[in-house]
């Protein structure tokens, strides 16, 4: 009943057929970010740095817990690294209300975009990203650390894409600001192939 949806960028995200598969929420128009790739595509494992003179606005850090007001989120982290095949990780199922940081990228609050995954559904219930849809520009995302600080961000846009035109720059290439990216799956479930067809993507930025 698991499925294992992979995102070209190599983001691979569980979802489960269900009697009665949940719809996660869709993110409207206007919370499309304002902004398209202009950096070379960039993939897992080849970790994007700021330029040598940019300074970081936080030491590197692990994130311990996120929250998310909008949408009721208050979760913990754990670290994620890559499968042997080259895409992402993720928490297991009977962990579905974990999210996951992609530990070889920058920390939130660092230079660079973090990115941080969490699963939509399980075989029974909704998951821990289930409502990222339902974000808007502006809303707050917090990310406590295991330095004690907290690093803070604003949504810039929320969108959903295919999983075939997943904007693999836009969340693993470079940033000149503190990035923050929160992905699951989304969109129409595929009950044929037990399967979402789409990633929801949040993009912020540190404030």
């Amino acid at each position: 009943m698991l499925v294992a949806v992979t995102a070209l960028a190599g983001v691979g995200l569980l979802g489960a057929s269900i009697q009665q598969t949940p719809v996660p929420p869709k993110p409207l128009a206007a919370a499309a970010p304002e902004f398209e790739p202009t950096t070379p595509a960039a993939t897992p494992g080849a970790t994007p740095t700021a330029t040598p003179t940019t300074p970081a606005v936080l030491d590197r850090s692990d994130p311990v817990t996120i929250s998310i007001k909008r949408i009721g989120v208050d979760a913990q982290i754990m670290n994620l690294v890559l499968k042997k095949d080259g895409t992402l990780a993720v928490p297991p199922l009977n962990k579905a209300q974990l999210a996951g940081w992609y530990s070889l990228g920058p920390s939130p609050g660092e230079i660079g975009n973090a990115v941080i995954v969490g699963h939509v559904t399980t075989a029974t219930d909704r998951a821990v990203f289930f409502a990222l849809g339902n974000l808007r520009p502006k809303d707050t995302i917090s990310v406590s650390r295991k330095d004690g600080t907290t690093a803070t961000f604003a949504v810039d846009g929320v969108k959903s894409y295919p999983k075939k035109s997943f904007p693999t720059a836009l969340v693993y290439g470079p940033n000149e600001k503190a990035g923050l990216r929160l992905v699951t799956c989304g969109g129409d479930f595929d009950s044929k192939a037990k399967n979402y067809l789409d990633n929801v993507i949040v993009f912020a930025t540190a404030v």
